[in-house]
């Protein structure tokens, strides 16, 4: 009579369980796992983050010098700020709000401020994928992403 009422009523139940070096064992695969998975999709959100960053940079140098693919009537369409005003806007707010230095736009000369040239949601176009402000430097006709681990210089 060596069964225990405790032995007994295991065995009825027919109930298993892990040990704990089975545990154990599983953790110590999932963290390795983890180890050679985390770095791999952080490659992928930075590679993600420095695409989207390019994309928005070259939407602000359309808004900035226009689009010369854009053609009606023989006529260039898309003329972007500087080819509205005849000169280039003085910071990128200027694309979304007209300076008081620019007149509004004249259909029968063609000149003057025709905006807004860029999508102003949430002033999302002053910042790059990582949340930094671009520098726009209209002297040096360019714009600079210093968010990620490298520097984005983009020209026009």
């Amino acid at each position: 009579m060596n069964d225990t009422p405790t032995k007994r009523r295991y065995c009825r139940l027919g109930q298993s369980a892990f040990t704990l070096i089975e545990l154990v064992i599983i953790i110590v695969t999932l963290g390795i796992l983890a180890a050679i998975a985390v770095p791999k999709f952080a490659d992928i959100a930075e590679s993600s983050k420095i695409a989207a960053t390019r994309s928005e940079m070259n939407s602000l140098i359309k808004a900035i010098v226009g689009n010369p693919n854009v053609v009606a009537g023989g006529e260039y369409v898309d003329r972007g700020f500087e080819g509205d005003a005849g000169f280039l806007p003085s910071g990128l707010v200027d694309l979304v709000v007209k300076p008081d230095s620019v007149p509004v736009y004249d259909r029968l000369t063609r000149l003057g401020w025709n905006g807004p040239y860029i999508d102003s949601t949430e002033s999302s176009y002053l910042r790059d994928a990582w949340g930094v402000l671009y520098t726009y430097e209209p002297f040096n006709r360019r714009i600079i992403s210093s968010g990620g681990s490298d520097t984005i210089i983009v020209t026009f």
